[in-house]
Formats: structure tokens, sequence, C-alpha cells
């Protein structure tokens, strides 16, 4: 299986719900190293796995959605715990849509999973992988 990985990063605000959240239940900033990485068993007829360029960019509008922001206040996020698991799922829905809408150039309809992690610190991080549906 070839892979390529893109990264960006994001700063945010959120809260959460629960006990087990301890002092995390109150507002408080976090900053995200995100890296996305896609999978494909063989790499297309130009040697590669997506076009980095566009899936940076793609990273970065994906950022972007929620680069400063209180996620707590965000519509599309309410009554959600903002864990760090939770916003890997989340970034990984956006990259499938990016896929199915071939927004990564020529050769990204082979790509088969795809990953997102989230590192919130040197010794810490969570993500999601899945195959893309329909693919994998």
């Amino acid at each position: 299986m070839y892979s390529v990985t893109v990264r960006d990063h994001v700063m945010i605000a959120h809260s959460f719900r629960g006990e087990v959240f301890g002092p995390a239940q109150k507002l408080h900033g976090a900053t995200f190293v995100v890296d996305v990485t896609f999978e494909r068993p063989e790499v297309d007829e130009d040697g590669i796995v997506v076009d980095i360029g566009r899936a940076i960019d793609r990273l970065k509008a994906v950022c972007a959605e929620i680069n400063y922001k209180n996620l707590d206040e965000l519509d599309m996020f309410a009554g959600k715990n903002t864990t760090t698991e939770f916003l890997s799922r989340w970034i990984w829905g956006r990259f499938v849509d990016a896929l199915a809408a071939g927004e990564l150039g020529p050769g990204s309809d082979q790509v088969t999973a795809l990953g997102v992690e989230l590192h919130e610190s040197h010794v810490a991080r969570a993500g999601y992988k899945a195959p893309v549906p329909g693919r994998g």
C-alpha cells in the first residue's frame, strides 16, 4: 500500500461535558498538528498517490472552518464533545467529501483508505482511519 501524508495545524477553543474530563470541562484552548494520510494499492501513471498540492490546499480549507474559533459556538458541533477523536473523524469526513467531488485531482478516485491524526502534543495524539466508502 502506498501513502502520502500532508500536514497543517489548527488552533481552537472548546469545553467538554462530563466528569471524566475534569478541568477540561471549562473553556480551554488547543493547538493541533493535523496529518491526513491517503492510501492506495498502486501509484498512478505519474507515480503518485494523490496531488499533494491539492491535498495541502484542501487541508488548509478544512482547518480554516474551525481555526481560531470556539467550537462550542458552532452550530455544526452543537451538543457534541469536540474531543480530539471526534475532530479527527470530522476532518476525515470532509476529505471523503473532497475525494467524492474529485477535488484532489486525477487519480484520487483510486484512494482506498484515508487516515487523520491530530497531535495534541509531542506525547499525545488521536486519529481516525477507515476505508473510503465504496472503495475499500
